[in-house]
């Protein structure tokens, strides 16, 4: 009998652990580019234009336009932020990086 119970304890914990670690949604990178300082970073961009047209919005961008993405994977265009327009580019982690 406590092996019975120790058994379905160890295969709901076991379960619990497999959902709590399984995520649909790419982490929430800090849209500042001092959040790495190597931004934008190279790498395979899973972002499609759309969300990386929402990230920048979300961030405070407006205007978003030209979207395209580089040979390193980033997507660059222009936008507006504070009045001013600005080159912007949305890294594989989200990282948002203007100039």
């Amino acid at each position: 009998m406590k092996r019975e119970i120790l058994a379905a304890t160890f295969c709901a914990l076991t379960a619990f652990g497999a959902v709590a670690q399984t995520s649909t949604t790419a982490p929430t990178p800090s849209p500042n580019a001092n959040a790495d300082k190597n931004a934008p970073l190279p790498g395979a961009n899973s972002f499609t234009e759309g969300q990386a047209k929402s990230r920048l919005e979300a961030n405070g961008y407006s205007a978003v336009t030209a979207l395209k993405k580089d040979d390193n994977g980033v997507w660059k265009g222009k936008a507006t932020h504070s009045g001013q327009q600005v080159n912007v580019g949305v890294d594989y982690r989200g990282n948002i990086t203007r100039n």
